[in-house]
C-alpha cells in the first residue's frame, strides 16, 4: 500500500485548517486540526505530504521544477543556439509565496521566498509535542517523528539559505498577533545553519533505521540528504566566508552522515549506470537509497523519459567543455592520457575512449534535436531509443513515462563523503588515504557494464591511485589535484541532475558561467559530410558553422561540404550578459520590503541588489 498512500496524499490539501461548508460537514480534502492527531498513523500520513516537495525525482506530467534533465539546464555544462540564458538583472517586483507546491527559481536551483514549509514543520513539531504530553504516543515514537519534522525543517532552511543567504529563522508557529516575530529581519546565515546543524544531529541520533517500508523516510535516507546539505554549507563557509570553524563543523557532519550509509551494509554498486535512470522499477536496485515510483494505473507519470527518446528536442545541449571533462578509461584527463585517439573529440571516439558514463549518458552520433548535437539519453532505457522516430509506446512518449526516478543514491553519498574528507584535509584534518579513494571513487568506477555497453567495446575506467594521480593541465591553479579530480567525478556522475549549478556556486566558481572559455560555446568535433550529411542542405547555408582547431570559423556556403569539419558552432550563438558575484544570492521582492515598511519594520535586501 505504500505507493498508493503516498500518491493519494499528494493530492490532498496539505495545510492544517478547520473547514466546514454550509451544512457543517467535515471536509473530505483537508484535515481538521482539532481531531486529526490521534495516532502514529496520523503522523505518518501528515509526513507523506512532504515527499513530493523534497523527493521530487522526475516531478510529474510536464512539470519541470527540480526535475532531472527538464529542470537542471542552467549551468556551465550546457549550450544552446542563440543568446545564452541570462542571470537575473534586477530585484523583482515581488518574490513571495505561501504555496506548498514544489516551485523554484531556475537560475538558483532552489525555492522562492516562501516559508510555508517552515511553518508546516514547526506545526508538525508542536503537534508531536502535544501528542507526547497527552500520552498518545510513546517516547520512541516521539523521537522518530520529531526527527522527521526536524529533518524537513532543516532541509527547507538549507534550500532557502542556498538561495537567499540570510533568512529569518523560526522554530515555532508564529501567531498573527506576534508582529515583532512575523516581521523580523533576516538572521545571519551562520546562525540559521547552526540551527539546521542541531536539527540534523538530532535526526541522526533519533530517526529510525527503518520505518517498515524502505521507501518511508529513515535514518539512511536522511543521512544521504544531510551529507549533501552539509557539504554545500561547509564548502560555502570555506570558499565564500573563510569561516574555517563552521566549515569544519559542517563538513564533519557531512562525512559522518555519509559514513552511516556507507557502513550500513545495505547498499552497493551492483547496477550499471543506465539502469539507475531508465528502469521501470528500482525496487531491487541496491545503489538506490530512495526512489520515486511512477505508475500509469494510478495516474502518476512524468515526461523526462520522453525528452530522452532521441525525438524530443533538447534545446540546451551538453557543451565541449563538459565532454572534455570526462576522464579517459585509463583514468587520466585526455591531455595526459595514453589511450589511442584520446585527443580526438568527436562523439564516436569519445564514446570509445572515455569513462563508461559517457556512453551511458549520450547518444553515439550527432542529433539535430540537441542544441549542441550531443544528445543526452541518460533517462530512458536501452529499449526506448529503438522506437525513434516513433511512434512511441506511452511509457516512452508525451507525459506518460513510468520509469522510476532515483532520488538519493549511493554514488552521491560516497562522493559527498570523499569531498568532505578532502576539504577537511586542507584545513588540518586527516589526509585522504588510498582506502578512502577505493571506498568511494573506485567503488563507483567498478560498477558493472550492461550488455549494450559491452557490445560496443566499452571498458571500465582504471582505478584512481593517489600515488600516481594525474595533474590535469587544465586544472584551476587554486584547486589541489585531488579535489579537482573529485569535482570531475561529480561532473561526470551527475549530468542533468541536481548538482552542477549548486556545485559551482558553493566552490565560488560562478565565473565558469561567463563563457570566457570558448569550449563552453561549442559542440563536439563533427565531420558533417561523413557523420551528418542531412544538415548539408540549402536551409543551412550561411547558418551552419564549425570552428577549426586553430580557431578559424567556417560557414557553410552550399559548395564547401568537404570543409565542414570542426567543432560545431550552435546557430546564432552569443554569450549571456555580463554578471557579477551578486548572482550567487537571489534578491527578494521590492513589494515584500515595502510591506515590512508599511508595518513599521525593515526587511533587508540581499547584498548587492
Amino acid at each position: 500500500m505504500k505507493k498508493y498512500i503516498l500518491i493519494l496524499f499528494s493530492v490532498v490539501t496539505l495545510g492544517i485548517a478547520g473547514c466546514s461548508d454550509f451544512l457543517d460537514r467535515p471536509s473530505l480534502t483537508t484535515m481538521n486540526d482539532g481531531n486529526y492527531w490521534t495516532s502514529e498513523n496520523s503522523l505518518r500520513l501528515f509526513a507523506n505530504g512532504y515527499y513530493t516537495n523534497y523527493f521530487v525525482g522526475y516531478n510529474s506530467s510536464f512539470t519541470e521544477d527540480y526535475a532531472s534533465l527538464r529542470g537542471y539546464y542552467f549551468s556551465d555544462d550546457l549550450v544552446s543556439s542563440g543568446k545564452q540564458s541570462n542571470f537575473e538583472t534586477q530585484a523583482p517586483a515581488s518574490r513571495a509565496s505561501t504555496s506548498e507546491l514544489a516551485a523554484w527559481l531556475l537560475t538558483y536551483a532552489g525555492p522562492t521566498w516562501d516559508f510555508a514549509w517552515v511553518r508546516k514543520s514547526n506545526l508538525f513539531l508542536e503537534r508531536i509535542e502535544t501528542m507526547k504530553s497527552g500520552a498518545i504516543i510513546t517516547t520512541p515514537v516521539y523521537q522518530h517523528w520529531s526527527a522527521v519534522a526536524r529533518f524537513f525543517r532543516g532541509f527547507e532552511y538549507s534550500r532557502l539559505v542556498s538561495v537567499f543567504g540570510n533568512v529569518p529563522y523560526y522554530d515555532k508557529v508564529i501567531q498573527d498577533t506576534e508582529k515583532e516575530l512575523m516581521y523580523k529581519d533576516r538572521d545571519d546565515r551562520g546562525v540559521v545553519m547552526d540551527k539546521v546543524y542541531d536539527d540534523f544531529v538530532y535526526v541522526l541520533d533519533n530517526m529510525r533505521l527503518t520505518d517498515g517500508d524502505a521507501q518511508y523516510l529513515n535514518r539512511y535516507t536522511a543521512a544521504g540528504f544531510i551529507s549533501r546539505l552539509m557539504l554545500f554549507e561547509g564548502t560555502w563557509q570555506k570558499y565564500h566566508l573563510n569561516n574555517t570553524a563552521r566549515a569544519q563543523k559542517y563538513l564533519d557532519l557531512a562525512a559522518k552522515a555519509a559514513n552511516i550509509v556507507m557502513t550500513s551494509g545495505k547498499f552497493a554498486f551492483s547496477s550499471d549506470f543506465r539502469s539507475l535512470f531508465g528502469s521501470e522499477s528500482l525496487t531491487s536496485n541496491k545503489e538506490v537509497i530512495l526512489y520515486r515510483t511512477y505508475d500509469a494505473l494510478i495516474g502518476v507519470t512524468h515526461s523526462v523519459g520522453s525528452y530522452s527518446n532521441l525525438y524530443e528536442a533538447q534545446s540546451n545541449g551538453p557543451n565541449l567543455k563538459l565532454a572534455k571533462a570526462f576522464i579517459c578509461n585509463d583514468g587520466k584527463p585526455y591531455k595526459v592520457s595514453t589511450v589511442i585517439n584520446a585527443d580526438k573529440l568527436d562523439i564516436k571516439n569519445m564514446v570509445a575512449t572515455r569513462d563508461p558514463r559517457f556512453e551511458a549518458t549520450f547518444w553515439d552520433a550527432p542529433k539535430k534535436e540537441s542544441g549542441s548535437l550531443l544528445y543526452a539519453c541518460k533517462f530512458i532505457d536501452r529499449v526506448g531509443v529503438t522506437y525513434y522516430p516513433g511512434p512511441y509506446p506511452a511509457m516512452y512518449g508525451s507525459s506518460t513515462n513510468t520509469n522510476d526516478a532515483p532520488v538519493m543514491r549511493l554514488a552521491e553519498v560516497v562522493l559527498n563523503w570523499i569531498e568532505a574528507k578532502a576539504e577537511l584535509a586542507t584545513m588540518g584534518g586527516t589526509a585522504v588515504t588510498q582506502a578512502d579513494i577505493d571506498a568511494s571513487i573506485n567503488a563507483i568506477r567498478s560498477r558493472p557494464l550492461d550488455a549494450k555497453a559491452i557490445s560496443k567495446g566499452i571498458k571500465k575506467t582504471a582505478p584512481m591511485t593517489l600515488a600516481t594521480l594525474a595533474d590535469d593541465p587544465d586544472r584551476d591553479s587554486d584547486v589541489p589535484s585531488l579535489i579537482w579530480e573529485i569535482r570531475r567525478e561529480r561532473r561526470m556522475e551527475f549530468v542533468f541532475e541536481t548538482c552542477r549549478l549548486l556545485d559551482i556556486k558553493r566552490w565560488k566558481k560562478i565565473n565558469y558561467m561567463a563563457n570566457t572559455d570558448p569550449d563552453n560555446m561549442l559542440g563536439l568535433w563533427t565531420n558533417f559530410q561523413a557523420e551528418y550529411p542531412e544538415w548539408l542542405v540549402p536551409a543551412k547555408v550561411n547558418k551552419l558553422k564549425v570552428k577549426k582547431a586553430d580557431g578559424t570559423i567556417v560557414t557553410y556556403t552550399g559548395t564547401n561540404a568537404v570543409d565542414m569539419v570542426g567543432y560545431y558552432v550552435p546557430e546564432n550563438i552569443s554569450n549571456r550578459d555580463a554578471f557579477t558575484d551578486r548572482v550567487y544570492m537571489a534578491p527578494i521582492g521590492n513589494t515584500q520590503i515595502s510591506e515590512y515598511l508599511d508595518k513599521g519594520f525593515k526587511l533587508t535586501q540581499t547584498a548587492g541588489w
